[in-house]
């Protein structure tokens, strides 16, 4: 709920976000080279915007890695999030991403 001061009263800092026009293609493909964060790239690929929390997904790490890998993932202009009351959700940048890297979400979400 918000506060007066116009705050969600969340204990957390809104999530920064960088925009894929700023990200160089090495810093890209670093983020997707981890195999934890392309499986959040898939997974996210595969749901509808703002569906998924951040604790949905099933990766093999704790909760402070799984928050690392979504913060080089949205320092790489890979995805955005937001807090929605207590949950922070995401969404896959796909539009923004494929105009500064044409073609290379297509080919991290083949199929191996």
């Amino acid at each position: 709920m918000a506060q007066r001061d116009g705050s969600t009263g969340s204990h957390r800092a809104a999530p920064e976000h960088t925009h894929p026009d700023d990200v160089r293609v090495q810093s890209a493909l670093a983020a997707l080279a981890d195999p934890v964060r392309l499986t959040l790239v898939r997974e996210l690929a595969g749901a509808d915007d703002w569906t998924r929390t951040c604790g949905s997904f099933d990766v093999p790490v704790g909760k402070a890695a799984l928050s690392h890998h979504f913060a080089v993932l949205r320092g790489a202009g890979i995805v955005e999030q937001r807090d929605e009351g207590p949950k922070r959700v995401n969404r896959l940048r796909r539009e923004e991403f494929g105009a500064r890297f044409p073609g290379l979400l297509e080919l991290v979400l083949r199929a191996e």
